[in-house]
C-alpha cells in the first residue's frame, strides 16, 4: 500500500505545476497559442525578414540585385555614414528631431497626466464621460485634417484668429506669424501634438487610476490630507509606475521622428525647423534615390533608439522601480 501511494506520488509530481499534464494543458489552452500564429508570422514576415536589407547600410548603393550580392561600401563598409554626417542638412535635421522630441517630451508628456488626474476628481459621471469623449476625439484626426483647420486658423493673411487679431488691435498689419516664423512654428507644432494626443494618452492613466485602493483615500482623508495632499500621497504614487514604463518608451523614441506632422504641418518658410529626419529619408531616398544612404540613417536611428531604451530602463531598476524588461 505504501508503495502504490509513493508510486501516486511520483506519478503526480511529474504533471504540471497547475496539477494536470501537458497534454491536458494543451486541450485547455491549445486555442490561445494557436491565436499566436498569425501575430508570429506577421512578425516574422514583416518585421525580421526584411532585417537582411540592413546590409545596405554597409554596401554600395545598388537597388537591382541583392545587398548580400553588392560590394562593400567605402571606408570599410562606413561611407554612408560618413557621408551622413558630412552633410549640413542631415546634421539640421538631426537637430531639429532631437529638438521637437525634447519639447514633446517636456511639454506633452505630463499633459496626459494631469488630464488624468483632473478627470479623476470629477464627481458627476455623466459630465466625465462627455468630457473624456471630447478629449479623445482629436486623436482620430489625420494630421492632414488637423493641417488644414491650422492653416484655417493661423494663417497669417486670411486665418480667423489673425482677423480677430487685427480687429482687436486696430492694426490692419497686425499679425502672429503662428505658421511663418520658425519659434512661432515649433510652439504650434507642439501645442498642435498635445492637443491631438493628450485625450488619448489619459486612457492609460485612468486605467491605472482604478487599481488605487479607495481605502488609501479614506485613510488619508481621516489623517486630515485634503484633495491635493491625496493626490500628490495616494494618486501619484499609484501612477508611478505606469508613468516610469511610458517615460522609458518616449526616451527609445528620442531619435524617431513622425512623418506626416511635420509633414503637414510644414511650409517653405519653416523649412529649417521642420526638417526632421523622417523628411531627410524622404526626400534622400524616396525621391533621389540614395537607399544606401537613408538605410545607414535608419540604422543610426535604431540603435541610437535602443541605447536609450536600455539606459532608461536601467536607471529606472537603478531607482528601484520595475522598468519594462
Amino acid at each position: 500500500m505504501r508503495s502504490a501511494k509513493a508510486a501516486g506520488n511520483t506519478a503526480v509530481n511529474t504533471k504540471k505545476p497547475g496539477g494536470f499534464s501537458f497534454g491536458t494543458y494543451m486541450r485547455r489552452y491549445g486555442t490561445l497559442y494557436l491565436l499566436l500564429v498569425l501575430p508570429i508570422a506577421f512578425f516574422l514576415l514583416f518585421r525580421y525578414t526584411p532585417m537582411a536589407y540592413i546590409l545596405m547600410a554597409f554596401k554600395k548603393n545598388n537597388i537591382i540585385k541583392p545587398p548580400w550580392q553588392v560590394d562593400w561600401a567605402k571606408n570599410n563598409g562606413f561611407e554612408w555614414f560618413v557621408k551622413a554626417f558630412n552633410d549640413k542638412l542631415f546634421i539640421r535635421a538631426l537637430g531639429n528631431t532631437i529638438k521637437l522630441n525634447l519639447l514633446d517630451l517636456v511639454c506633452g508628456f505630463p499633459a496626459p497626466i494631469i488630464m488624468a488626474l483632473l478627470l479623476n476628481e470629477l464627481a458627476f459621471r455623466k459630465f466625465k464621460r462627455v468630457t473624456q469623449t471630447i478629449l479623445y476625439l482629436p486623436h482620430f484626426l489625420s494630421w492632414i485634417i488637423i493641417s488644414g483647420l491650422a492653416l484655417r486658423l493661423l494663417a497669417d493673411n486670411d486665418g480667423l484668429v489673425n482677423i480677430l487679431y487685427k480687429r482687436m488691435s486696430g492694426d490692419p498689419n497686425a499679425v502672429i506669424p503662428f505658421l511663418s516664423k520658425t519659434n512661432w512654428w515649433t510652439g504650434t507644432y507642439i501645442a498642435l501634438g498635445i492637443w491631438k494626443e493628450a485625450g488619448w494618452g489619459t486612457i492609460i492613466y485612468l486605467a491605472a487610476l482604478t487599481g488605487i485602493s479607495p481605502e488609501l483615500y479614506e485613510a488619508a482623508a481621516v489623517d486630515g490630507a485634503g484633495r491635493f495632499r491625496r493626490i500628490w500621497h495616494v494618486t501619484l504614487p499609484g501612477l508611478r509606475p505606469t508613468i516610469i514604463v511610458l517615460l522609458i518608451m518616449r526616451l527609445g523614441s528620442i531619435l524617431g521622428s513622425e512623418f506626416d506632422r511635420p509633414l503637414a504641418l510644414s511650409n517653405k518658410l519653416v523649412t529649417n525647423a521642420s526638417t526632421v529626419i523622417s523628411i531627410y529619408v524622404y526626400q534622400k531616398g524616396i525621391q533621389g534615390g540614395q537607399y544606401a544612404l537613408t538605410t545607414a540613417v535608419g540604422l543610426f536611428q535604431s540603435v541610437v533608439g535602443v541605447i536609450f531604451l536600455f539606459g532608461a530602463n536601467f536607471l529606472a531598476k537603478r531607482f528601484g522601480e520595475r522598468g519594462i524588461m
